[in-house]
């Protein structure tokens, strides 16, 4: 009996002391918690740190530039989960994976904290950057192997683990953006790392309640094949390096290329796991299914993370930020979806478990999430054309409201999916798949703010929103098919 199947039927699947969930989900929570803390602490001043003016204590790097680089580096978040999950599945499992990836997100905070200009951005987000996306695959990972893969828990105990998110997602722009605002961008980026290193000493104290849970290697690699793997990698890392210091690779171009290497990877990975030996026929199937969703979640993603390039820019330079006489800092902005989450992320648990087997399936959760994310798009338009500090604070938050009903039907579903269509080997690295997802729209993210000025932005709008909703609509005339391909997966 493999590692997978033992995990599955782990005791602490019946557990319910965490508001009904298994008591290791409250460790997994809150790790989580501080380190999307620590990540949106930092991304939500990062742009402004990049474009602002030396003067006003930022890098003076070119709009169009900045935005590239956080779309890159929010790409290469989730795409190095891909790596992630292969040194989890093949050489540490998950959860030791993870404790050494908290470990370098604290690492790569306080190099931003630490080190000036250019050396400490691109040390800090490459830290940070691997560290994060180690963290996100593995801790998603150990959620799913918390449960049974009939459990209806599940997407509850996602959407709770979401939640957990969220707090750290709210907190931390708030803080972050009033140090930045009232010391300097490099006290924001201290309150990322002393947040993450809380997160790191919480998971350590609460470690053995996982048990046996993620601590092997599900398919581990051969000895002798391990000196080529760090052959290659030391391989890559060099060619990035010389890429870098003869200008091929460039700050305006480094979300296009995040987006082109997402790209092969996703369809490397989906050919290696669907032509391997090890993956029996129903679970080939649900594989195949799973690429419309990969699909539908990219686009997504697309729109979603311009919440921190073209939203902060026009939080920034457009939006009327005046509370009452005092002008609050513009990366405040960046909490107002963590708050809609806390508040509505229970509803949505709550409403999957009381509809059980009568809820909607995946692929229609899908279908709605990226249809209502382009209507978000398309609410812009009434606002566009206007000047500086023209656009009311109200109009960005019903916005922001659409963003976050878009997100509960796609993204904790999303986690969820990827654990209960994972073939048994590949049962981490599935969860990596829907990461790379997250990573090509991340990047497509950045990409696209390079696209947006205050010239166009009706057309910019109405493309981008339009686009989405074709998606979501054809992928709802899909979903009969799609389901018929997961092989009574829900």
């Amino acid at each position: 009996m493999s590692d997978t199947i033992d995990q599955s039927k782990d005791p602490k699947s019946e557990d319910h002391r965490f508001f009904g969930q298994p008591l290791a989900l409250a460790n997994l929570f809150g790790v989580e918690m501080w380190e999307r803390f620590s990540f949106y602490g930092m991304q939500g001043i990062l742009i402004y740190y990049l474009y602002y003016s030396v003067s006003d204590g930022g890098l003076g790097i070119a709009e169009s530039s900045a935005t590239s680089i956080v779309g890159a580096y929010g790409g290469t978040v989730y795409l190095s989960t891909v790596l992630a999950a292969w040194i989890a599945d093949r050489l540490l499992g998950s959860e030791r994976t993870l404790f050494y990836s908290a470990i370098l997100v604290m690492l790569g905070h306080i190099a931003l904290a630490v080190l000036p200009g250019l050396w400490g951005v691109g040390v800090g987000l490459v830290l940070v950057a691997f560290g994060s996306g180690g963290l996100k695959a593995n801790a998603t990972s150990l959620v799913g192997d918390l449960y049974s893969e009939k459990d209806e828990r599940r997407d509850a105990g996602f959407s709770l683990f979401y939640m957990g998110i969220n707090l750290g997602a709210f907190i931390g722009p708030l803080l972050t953006g009033w140090a930045q605002d009232h010391i300097g961008f490099h006290a924001g980026f201290a309150l990322a790392a002393i947040g993450m290193a809380l997160g790191l000493i919480q998971y350590t104290l609460g470690r053995k309640q996982l048990g046996k849970i993620g601590a092997s290697a599900p398919n581990p690699l051969p000895k002798g094949d391990r000196n080529k793997w760090i052959a290659i990698g030391a391989a890559a890392v060099l060619a990035v390096a010389v890429l870098s210091v003869t200008g091929v690779i460039t700050a305006a171009n480094m979300s296009d290329i995040v987006v082109t290497l997402t790209v092969i990877a996703a369809v490397v990975y989906f050919g290696v796991i669907l032509s391997s030996k090890q993956i029996t026929a129903v679970e080939r199937s649900r594989v195949l299914s799973f690429i419309p969703l990969f699909i539908a979640s990219a686009v997504f993603w697309s729109l979603f993370q311009q919440q921190f390039t073209m939203v902060a820019v026009f939080a920034d330079k457009r939006l009327d930020r005046n509370l009452f006489g005092w002008e609050f800092p513009a990366a405040w902005v960046q909490s107002i979806n963590p708050v809609f989450i806390i508040l509505f992320a229970g509803v949505f648990a709550a409403a999957w478990t009381k509809l059980g087997p009568r809820q909607p399936s995946t692929p229609l959760k899908f279908a709605a999430g990226t249809t209502l994310m382009g209507v978000a798009f398309l609410a812009f338009i009434p606002m566009a054309g206007g000047g500086p500090n023209s656009a009311p604070i109200l109009g960005l938050v019903g916005i922001l409201l659409l963003f976050t009903f878009a997100e509960l039907f796609l993204s904790p579903v999303g986690l969820s999916i990827s654990t209960k269509l994972a073939p048994k080997v590949f049962h981490t690295q599935m969860v990596a798949l829907f990461f790379l997802s997250i990573a090509l729209g991340t990047a497509m993210a950045g990409t696209l703010a390079g696209y947006y000025d205050e010239t166009n932005e009706v057309p910019y709008y109405l493309s981008i929103g339009l686009g989405s909703v074709a998606v979501g609509v054809l992928l709802a005339i899909a979903s009969p098919g799609i389901k018929k391909l997961m092989k009574g997966v829900h």
